[in-house]
């Protein structure tokens, strides 16, 4: 029998791929090709310094535009690799198809290239994932990854699960494999970058790493509930969050002054989300998260980020106490 990944279609994961759906809609009606293509740069910068940031590194994405013009990078040496090996594999992307091994294998080499010596192939040992010194993940012995992935990818290329869906599916089965000794977190979210791309295009300019890096302690703790639950809903939902936050702050032009930071900085227009809240708050500075959720149709934990990326744009703060204060709009 096919091997059938475990997870369940709650109505806030059908809600958030509907809400997508439409918002790529808008977005690929709104946006010509030519300011597609502006964007590309600006979010493939965002896109690897947030993959990279999670695993630890530390560039800019000031340095990584330098390395893209051409320019020298004062850095590890460690780090300028793994970002140029980085930008290379996102650039090779359409090359790739997604239920293809030696597409994936081929992809690790490109990533891991000169960083480990098992580049583009099966781990040969055990590997645990780790938080601080604490062991939180065993993966599956060595021997059974080749045959896991095996039935991964044959799910993968059969499936009828939405595009939005089966790509998380996959993110939160290949990091419970953890099929390489090193490069799984980047891999994963590379894998479904290229998953979402070839459902719509538009998702090569979307910065969604960028925004997982942010938000990058709720990533581990979505991957844990799924693995608790033997069930990969908390992942599917988490991930679906920051694919359509993403979108909104992707899909915005960069300021005049050449800033790179596409999103919530002097200069940007807000997306729909973020200006409804403000004016909300404008309206009644008392008003409380469940109350915002109630107004936008949106979860409460979305609100809470985008009121936590507000705050800190120093585009709105909170003034008194937590229950008896009120909110400040600063712009």
């Amino acid at each position: 029998m096919p091997y059938q990944p475990p997870f369940t279609l709650t109505t806030e994961i059908l809600n958030l791929v509907a809400e997508i759906s439409q918002a790529v809609g808008r977005l690929s009606a709104e946006h010509e090709y030519e300011k597609l293509l502006r964007l590309r740069k600006v979010n493939r910068i965002r896109t690897v310094q947030g993959s990279l940031a999670i695993e630890g590194n530390t560039l800019s994405e000031e340095q990584i535009t330098a390395m893209l013009e051409g320019k020298r990078v004062i850095a590890p040496p460690k780090e300028v690799l793994e970002a140029r090996n980085a930008i290379a594999a996102y650039d090779a992307m359409s090359q790739w198809r997604p239920p293809e091994s030696k597409d994936l294998l081929a992809a690790h080499r490109l990533l891991m290239k000169g960083l480990i010596d098992e580049a583009g192939r099966y781990r040969s040992q055990g590997v645990g994932v780790m938080s601080g010194d604490q062991v939180v993940h065993m993966a599956p012995q060595a021997e059974r990854v080749p045959k896991l992935m095996q039935e991964l990818l044959a799910w993968l290329g059969n499936t009828d699960s939405h595009p939005l869906i089966a790509s998380c599916v996959f993110h939160y089965e290949f990091e419970f494999i953890h099929p390489f000794s090193d490069g799984n977190g980047r891999m994963g979210r590379l894998w479904q970058t290229l998953i979402l791309s070839q459902w719509q295009p538009v998702f090569i300019n979307i910065p969604v790493e960028s925004l997982v890096y942010q938000h990058q302690q709720d990533y581990y703790l979505a991957i844990r509930s799924s693995t608790a639950q033997t069930d990969s809903s908390p992942f599917i939902a988490f991930m679906l969050q920051m694919i359509r936050d993403a979108i909104e702050e992707g899909s915005q032009q960069p300021s005049r002054n050449g800033g790179l930071n596409a999103g919530l900085n002097a200069g940007i227009k807000l997306s729909p989300l973020d200006q409804a809240i403000l004016d909300h708050m404008r309206t009644d500075p008392t008003i409380t998260n469940a109350a915002l959720a109630e107004q936008t149709g949106k979860a409460i934990s979305t609100i809470e980020r985008r009121i936590k990326k507000l705050k800190e744009q120093k585009l709105l703060k909170r003034a008194g106490a937590k229950k008896t204060g009120h909110w400040e709009v600063l712009l």
